[in-house]
């Protein structure tokens, strides 16, 4: 599933492409997605000019004249193609002729993303976004409210960081790659976070979330930006799909084995446990109480 940072990218493509321009009409060929695309969808979009664009963890918001805005989820292999050809992509679901005669496309083979509607007014009351956790690249997301969101968790901070309600956004690949910079290891139950891991995993975040989107996303089997250029940030990967090679830390064998890969809520954990080590609040410090 594309992450932030590819999800960043891709709305930054359309907002290049579509912003300032009108809809012509939409052409709906399939409206079965993980969710139901609105019956009236094209008739609803069709006229209406693109006039901003917003991210909210996973989603990309199309916001539009008149106080309506697309809600659109990528889902496991969704993607926009811009400059669609005449010919269409088999699995072209959706369609958005602009006023310039261009034409863009939603490509989904799996069917798990998702196009809705709603009032630009109340986007953030949206049962999709209204307990989303703060945004990881804000000045919302601190080491004090990471500090907070953990507080009385067991569950270890790998999966913690994936749950939305704790921080918008963050996906399987940047987490672990986050938690390797910070020196974390990812089976270490969150209540035990201490205040400096809590600030270095802050940096962390910002820091492989902010690459990563300049240097285009990561390119996954089924991900392109909308220019159908490839991201490349999977070339600075330092642990995600590493096993059994060493980190940028280590030495490798025999002194380290290497990257391990392990399972977390069902998905797969890359991590080095020679660098990253588990660490427990003493009892007796004031973070602890």
């Amino acid at each position: 599933m594309p992450e932030l940072p590819e999800v960043e990218t891709v709305m930054q493509g359309m907002r290049n492409a579509l912003q300032n321009h009108t809809i012509t009409h939409v052409i709906v060929r399939r409206h079965d997605l993980r969710w139901q695309i609105p019956a009236d969808f094209s008739q609803q979009v069709s006229g209406r000019r693109v006039e901003g664009f917003r991210r909210r963890g996973k989603y990309i918001l199309i916001q539009l004249s008149d106080g309506l805005s697309i809600l659109l989820h990528l889902g496991m292999s969704g993607r926009i193609v811009l400059d669609s050809p005449v010919t269409h992509h088999p699995h072209e679901h959706v369609l958005f002729v602009m006023d310039d005669g261009r034409r863009h496309g939603y490509v989904d083979p799996r069917r798990f993303g998702m196009l809705s509607l709603l009032p630009t007014e109340s986007e953030e009351s949206s049962p999709f976004l209204a307990s989303m956790g703060p945004e990881p690249l804000s000045s919302a997301f601190t080491q004090h409210t990471l500090l907070a969101a953990c507080n009385g968790r067991r569950s270890p901070i790998k999966t913690t960081l994936l749950d939305q309600k704790v921080v918008a956004g963050l996906g399987n690949i940047y987490v672990s790659e986050a938690l390797y910079r910070a020196g974390i290891d990812p089976r270490q139950p969150a209540s035990d976070i201490t205040t400096p891991q809590s600030k270095a995993l802050v940096r962390s975040i910002h820091a492989v979330l902010e690459e990563a989107i300049a240097a285009g996303g990561s390119s996954l089997r089924d991900y392109v930006q909308p220019e159908g250029e490839l991201g490349y940030f999977q070339h600075a990967w330092q642990v995600y799909g590493r096993k059994g090679q060493p980190c940028p830390k280590c030495p490798g064998p025999p002194d380290c084995d290497g990257v391990e890969q392990i399972t977390q809520a069902g998905r797969s954990t890359f991590f080095c446990p020679k660098w990253q080590k588990k660490r427990r609040k003493s009892p007796h410090s004031p973070e602890h109480a």
